[in-house]
């Protein structure tokens, strides 16, 4: 009886390290406009998606970083990112970028995902930008 006691309490200990582990690693995904309604968490790793806005990326001097807006069409955040972009990163597209929103509202990436064909746009962000265009659509229509 002993044996099959420090069994289950093994085995419940080691089902709680990996469901600890799991949640540690685990990145939501929001939208510029979840972001400007203060839906995202400050200071914990999310992920944002939607389109680069055209015009608005910036190329540091150090030739790394980066500074571009993403946008849902109804809300745009600002994105600093130091590192290589995919060659397939262009205004006007899809983007998802992980990493943290800082106090004054930037969002600092320590990845970017750029799509990877010609009608390619991530699922999260395609639904962020329909939903904010369907938000817009009934303001204006009222």
């Amino acid at each position: 009886m002993t044996i099959i006691a420090l069994g289950v309490l093994l085995l419940g200990a080691a089902a709680g390290l990996v469901l600890n582990a799991f949640q540690s690693n685990l990145v939501f995904f929001f939208s510029p406009s979840q972001i400007a309604a203060n839906e995202a968490p400050r200071g914990k790793a999310f992920r944002i998606g939607g389109m680069v806005e055209t015009g608005t990326v910036v190329r540091g001097n150090d030739g790394l970083t980066v500074k571009f807006n993403v946008t849902d069409t109804a809300k745009t955040v600002p994105v600093v990112y130091t590192g290589i972009l995919p060659d397939l990163f262009k205004e006007g597209k899809g983007v998802v970028a992980q990493g943290r929103l800082g106090p004054d509202g930037i969002f600092a990436a320590t990845e970017v995902l750029a799509k990877h064909d010609e009608n390619y746009m991530p699922p999260d962000a395609a639904h962020a930008i329909e939903q904010a265009q369907k938000a817009q659509k009934s303001v204006v229509t009222k």
